[in-house]
């Protein structure tokens, strides 16, 4: 699915969230970028189905990969994450949405 920003839909960030290894690959890149042998030695699982994972997380929208050489360098996307779930809940919660951002002192529209 494409959003008409040209990104994966929200959907997709949702599929990606449901397994619990991609959730922790997100938090492993939480620090910085990682290149894919680094990513592959945190887990237990084949470099393969790590690699598999990273695709989804990367249509997703919510990596990025860069190449140096001969190795691939993976990092979050800035606010991707944060924007879906932020707009997720202003649709599904929105009276909560409105209550923390008056908690924290922010303009609501």
């Amino acid at each position: 699915m494409v959003d008409s920003t040209g990104g994966a839909g929200d959907a997709g960030v949702f599929r990606a969230l449901a397994d619990p290894t991609r959730r922790q690959i997100l938090e492993e890149l939480r620090s910085g970028e990682l290149n894919a042998g680094e990513i592959v030695g945190r887990f237990a699982l084949s470099g393969p189905s790590i690699s598999r994972h990273l695709a989804v997380l990367k249509s997703a929208g919510l990596i990025a990969e860069r190449r140096s050489a001969n190795r691939i360098y993976f990092s979050l996307v800035d606010d991707r994450l944060a924007l879906c779930l932020g707009k997720f809940l202003s649709k599904v919660c929105p009276d909560q949405v409105v209550l923390r951002l008056r908690r924290h002192g922010r303009a609501v529209r």
